[in-house]
């Protein structure tokens, strides 16, 4: 039924961007621009106690933000001021975002990269080309998704710039 109801609704376009808190804002914008390659878009730093942030985040909490973009998609990270930490190595079952995808279109040799830069990955790539990917982690436990581009094949994106 849900499917049905939104095979023709207007306005949503698709996913804009995947956001992560994490603990150390130049580190992760180390990683995901330096090692993944994605640039800055924007960035901001908002103080504690904003009233109308707080009550739009949920949180009281001042942060550093910065935008990355990439394609046609963004990771949006956040350190904020007052924090928790996750669990570095949660499962994939626990409900939340269990990963984000990165789509490459070199999959071996991105694999060997990530994996040279720090990644920690599950397994070895697993399935045949164009299927191929692999699970690992970031600097801070959330997992990525190595997912080989298969342009044409259902669920494919356009990824030109």
């Amino acid at each position: 039924a849900a499917r049905a109801l939104l095979s023709g609704a207007p306005g949503i376009l698709g996913l804009h961007h995947a956001a992560i808190a994490v603990p150390d804002l130049d580190e992760a914008v180390a990683f995901y621009s330096g090692v993944l390659g994605f640039r800055e878009a924007w960035s901001a730093e908002l103080p504690a106690r904003w009233a109308e942030m707080s009550r739009a985040l949920g949180v009281d909490s001042g942060c550093r933000i910065r935008m990355l973009c990439k394609g046609n998609s963004c990771i949006e990270l956040f350190e904020y001021t007052e924090s928790e930490a996750g669990d570095p190595l949660r499962p994939v079952n626990r409900h939340g975002i269990s990963h984000i995808a990165l789509a490459t279109d070199d999959c071996e040799a991105d694999y060997s990269r990530l994996a040279a830069a720090g990644v920690l990955f599950n397994a070895p790539l697993f399935g045949r080309a164009p299927g191929r990917f692999a699970y690992g982690r970031d600097p801070f436990g959330n997992v990525i998704e190595l997912l080989e581009h298969a342009p044409g094949r259902a669920g494919s994106l356009d990824f030109r710039e």
